[in-house]
C-alpha cells in the first residue's frame, strides 16, 4: 500500500514538474517573441511619427498617426519602379538559382564519375569566397562586357554566389533518395530527363523551397551590389531607394522608416505564405543531409 502511495506521489510530482518545465519553456519562447517583433513595432509605429517625435519620443505611440509619411515616401523614392526592379531581379535570380541548382546538384548526387569530388569541392568552395570581396573585379568585368545598369548586372552575381548553398542542399536532400525509385522509371523506359522533371524536382520541393526563401531574403535586401552595378534611377532597387533620404548633413527619419515600412511588406508576406514550407524544408534538410 506504501509502495503504491510512493509510486502514485512520484507520478503526481513528475507530472508537476513537467507542467512546470512547459510553463516555463512557453514564457520564455514568448519573452523571445516579444523581443524579436518589438524591432518590427517599433518601425511601423515610428513610420507614422514626425521628425521631432522621432526624436524626443522614440518610444512612445505618436501623438497625431501621420498617414502622409507614406505618400511621401512613395513619391520621393520612387518606390513604385524600386519596386518593380526589384521583383524582376529577384524573380530572375531566383529562376536560374533554382533551375541550375536543382540540375547540377543532381547530377552530383545521383550519378558517378572520376571527377565527382573536384566538382562537388569546387561548388563548396564558392560558399567560402567573401562576396564583397568580389565587388571591383566584377565591376571591372561588366564594364567591359557592356552589363553595366542592366539587370543582368545584378542577375548573374546573385545566381552565381547563390548556387553553391542550392547545391549544396538540394544535393544533401537528394542523396538520401533510393536508387531503387530511379532504376524502377528506367526499367520502365522513362528518361533521365523524365526522372528528373517526373520525380526528383517534385520529391526536393522541401529543399528548394528552403533555397527559394534564404535567397530571396538576400536577393531583395542586397545594397551593394545594386549600388556598384547600377546607377540609373529607372533601375534602382529598393535598397537603393531607401537611401535617398539620408544625405551627408541630415535624414529624414520619418520618410525613412515609412519607406522601409513598405520594403519590408514583401518579405513578411512571403514568409507569412510559406512558413509551414519553410520549416518543412528546414527539418528535411536536416534530417536526410
Amino acid at each position: 500500500m506504501e509502495q503504491a502511495l510512493s509510486v502514485k506521489t512520484g507520478s503526481a510530482a513528475g507530472k508537476a514538474g513537467a507542467k512546470w518545465s512547459r510553463g516555463l519553456i512557453n514564457v520564455l519562447l514568448t519573452a523571445y517573441a516579444l523581443v524579436t517583433l518589438y524591432p518590427l513595432f517599433w518601425l511601423f509605429v515610428s513610420s507614422f511619427k514626425t521628425n521631432e517625435e522621432f526624436h524626443s519620443k522614440p518610444f512612445s505611440l505618436p501623438e497625431v498617426w501621420q498617414w502622409d509619411n507614406f505618400v511621401r515616401a512613395w513619391e520621393v523614392s520612387a518606390m513604385g519602379t524600386s519596386l518593380i526592379n526589384s521583383t524582376i531581379v529577384t524573380v530572375l535570380s531566383l529562376i536560374l538559382t533554382l533551375v541550375l541548382g536543382a540540375l547540377a546538384a543532381y547530377v552530383l548526387a545521383r550519378f558517378d564519375f572520376k571527377l565527382k569530388p573536384l566538382f562537388m569541392g569546387l561548388f563548396l568552395l564558392g560558399m567560402l569566397i567573401p562576396i564583397h570581396s568580389t565587388l571591383v573585379p566584377l565591376f571591372v568585368l561588366m564594364k567591359k562586357v557592356g552589363l553595366l545598369d542592366t539587370y543582368a548586372a545584378l542577375v548573374f552575381p546573385y545566381t552565381a554566389f547563390e548556387l553553391p548553398l542550392a547545391i549544396f542542399v538540394v544535393a544533401a536532400y537528394l542523396t538520401a533518395i533510393p536508387k531503387e525509385i530511379e532504376e524502377a522509371a528506367l526499367i520502365d523506359g522513362t528518361g533521365y530527363w523524365g526522372i528528373f522533371f517526373r520525380m526528383m524536382l517534385p520529391l526536393s520541393l522541401p529543399a528548394l523551397s528552403t533555397v527559394a526563401i534564404l535567397a530571396f531574403l538576400r536577393f531583395w535586401n542586397d545594397f551593394a551590389f545594386a549600388l556598384v552595378f547600377i546607377s540609373k534611377p529607372a533601375l534602382k532597387t529598393i535598397p537603393l531607394s531607401l537611401s535617398v533620404f539620408a544625405t551627408g548633413y541630415s535624414t529624414d527619419y520619418k520618410l525613412t522608416m515609412a519607406a522601409m515600412s513598405i520594403a519590408v511588406l514583401p518579405t513578411i508576406i512571403v514568409y507569412l505564405l510559406f512558413q509551414e514550407q519553410i520549416m518543412k524544408g528546414m527539418t528535411a534538410g536536416a534530417v536526410k543531409g
